[in-house]
């Protein structure tokens, strides 16, 4: 079972058309992937109704935006398939949140001087980098990653 194309939309605007170019560049990638037959009927249906809007819809944009959003969000959870980058983004912005506050903090505690409360936030972004990087190289290894950078 594949995967059905959206339709051409050449009277659309120009943000939705970039929205709706992003969108079929993702259902590319996910279309080369092995996808269970479940996964597939649930997005053509949700494609089915995407493409059942009219191009002066006013609410294309917003729906175009929720299929992708719904489409990511399944293949992420059910499939566990993300887009490349995706553990790097999520390391670095833990990394620096969770590792680098306490980090610079205890810097600054061991050096009497909260002056250095920012100098943990580098190592945790380094810390996260180093680790969202092997996760990602650990997804693409599995084939769990998808040719596209953004979602």
């Amino acid at each position: 079972m594949n995967l059905i194309q959206l339709k051409p939309r050449p009277s659309i605007d120009l943000i939705s058309t970039k929205k709706y170019n992003a969108l079929q560049s993702y259902l590319n990638a996910l279309s080369a992937m092995q996808l269970p037959d479940e996964f597939v009927s649930y997005a053509n249906g949700k494609i089915e109704r995407l493409n059942a809007l009219s191009d002066s819809d006013p609410i294309l944009r917003k729906e175009i935006r929720k299929l992708q959003s719904t489409l990511s969000n399944s293949a992420l959870k059910q499939l566990k398939i993300v887009p490349q980058n995706y553990y790097l983004t999520l390391g670095m912005s833990v990394g620096m949140a969770a590792l680098g506050i306490p980090f610079g903090l205890m810097f600054s505690l061991a050096l009497d001087s909260f002056a250095f409360i920012g100098i943990g936030l580098p190592i945790g972004l380094g810390i996260g980098l180093a680790i969202g990087t092997g996760l990602d190289k650990k997804a693409e290894a599995e084939g769990r990653q998808l040719k596209t950078v953004s979602v």
